[in-house]
């Protein structure tokens, strides 16, 4: 296959897996598919685990955080690590959502997250996650539900009724933002028509709604931008573009390393939860390993989390050409030119010179492209999984990600080169014999 081939096949999974993953539980359940597809196993935390070297296995938590790793064919000596996210931010829904007003039934929102709220206005809103019924058998179970066709809108106030409108307006979520869902509808037909979609979606007779996480998302798909394809457009590019890359690199690696990746939940809401990176998920992981196939006791624990590293991926804020007093003049990261390290003093991303110096090396290696991000001294910074993970679990870490436009929008914008050059890079990490530095 040529280049030119290989990077089109590329971007087409990509668009394809951002399409079908409308929420983490998607998410997770498409990374699960593709490993199983690619000769992992799955396994159960409730069960117990009888580990091979030499074998790929992956397991789940909540439906929507997952760890997939690969186990050496020798001694485990070190795990190479890559981190990222399934959550973005979003509206999802209130427990009772149904809000009939003015003859129409909306839905009534919590807004997950540090969304931009104005980009949602006038979008076309499919509504998905998991949900809960109780069949017409009696039995529980939980489904994921997709409804992918504009069922919702949330229209914007017309400007000759608020002149201040293009004048910085506050947004109020609870008054503001309640999508429209139907018109003449009643309380009622919000259930009716979940068990109509669910119905419709896995062919199951549906008594009750006993619960459900749900979310309102732009059905709008994913595409190319520009002139000659040089930007992707999409939804939950943060942070689904970087679980698409630490897996993709993950299945092209080589086998022979001890390599993980980690998809936590929650991070977009500070990632204390079960499946979230200041959560147990990957400790757990871990030690069950080390257990397994390491050296015993908690100090071959430790000496193997000392030997290891963890590369959060989370995407980076690049220049925006009508914006680039955003950004200090000397650390400004452009699309299509290659992975960023970022950094900050304050430790909100856990990057330090000895982590960095290897990525660089890495980058090298992989004759990728590097750039780094580093926030202007008047600004405060985001964060990612990066400091929390190497805080509960010690790893020596470094924060990278592709460079990408209107974080935290409803649809974001990133370069398409970007990701094959992340790829590379994190598939000679996997690769490996050595991660310690003299």
């Amino acid at each position: 296959m040529s280049d030119h081939a290989a990077d089109k096949a590329l971007e087409d999974r990509l668009l394809d897996f951002l399409q079908r993953s409308p929420s983490p539980w998607h998410a997770t359940a498409n990374l699960a598919e593709k490993l199983e597809s690619a000769g992992y196993r799955p396994l159960k935390e409730t069960d117990s685990w009888k580990l091979t070297r030499g074998e790929k296995y992956y397991v789940t938590r909540n439906d929507s955080a997952l760890i997939a790793f690969q186990l050496p064919t020798t001694s485990l000596d070190a795990m190479r690590m890559v981190g990222a996210h399934t959550d973005s931010p979003a509206l999802r829904l209130k427990p009772q959502p149904a809000i009939v007003n003015k003859g129409w039934l909306q839905l009534g929102v919590q807004v997950y997250g540090g969304a931009l709220l104005s980009p949602w206005f006038d979008r076309d809103l499919g509504i998905a996650g998991r949900v809960h019924v109780r069949r017409a058998d009696g039995g529980l179970q939980g489904v994921l539900l997709n409804v992918a066709e504009p069922v919702a809108i949330i229209p914007s106030l017309a400007i000759h009724m608020d002149r201040e409108a293009n004048n910085g307006r506050a947004l109020n979520p609870q008054t503001q933002m309640a999508p429209l869902l139907m018109q003449g509808g009643d309380a009622p037909d919000f259930d009716r028509l979940l068990k109509q979609w669910i119905e419709r979606e896995h062919a199951i007779e549906v008594a009750d709604i006993v619960d459900f996480e749900l979310g309102f998302y732009d059905v709008q798909p994913p595409a190319r931008i520009g002139i000659h394809g040089e930007m992707l457009a999409s939804a939950r590019l943060d942070n689904l573009l970087s679980c698409f890359i630490g897996v993709e690199a993950l299945l092209a690696a080589d086998g022979q390393q001890g390599a993980l990746f980690v998809a936590n939940d929650h991070e977009e809401v500070g990632s204390a939860s079960a499946c979230g990176a200041q959560g147990p998920f990957l400790a757990d992981v871990l030690r069950r390993v080390n257990s397994a196939l390491g050296e015993p006791g908690d100090e071959g624990f430790v000496r193997l989390i000392q030997r290891s590293l963890m590369i959060s991926c989370d995407n980076a804020h690049a220049v925006h050409p009508n914006f680039a007093d955003k950004h200090d003049p000397n650390h400004g990261p452009s699309l299509n030119a290659g992975p960023v390290i970022k950094v900050n003093a304050s430790q909100r991303y856990a990057t330090n010179s000895v982590t960095g110096a290897l990525f660089h090396d890495i980058c090298r290696e992989a004759e990728v492209p590097v750039q780094q991000f580093v926030t202007r001294a008047d600004m405060g910074c985001g964060s990612t999984i990066g400091p929390i993970t190497a805080t509960e679990l010690g790893v020596p870490t470094i924060d990278v990600g592709v460079p990408q436009f209107g974080m935290h929008s409803i649809r974001e914008t990133a370069g398409t080169r970007d990701p094959g050059y992340l790829i590379r890079a994190l598939k000679i990490f996997f690769n490996r014999p050595e991660l310690v530095i003299d």
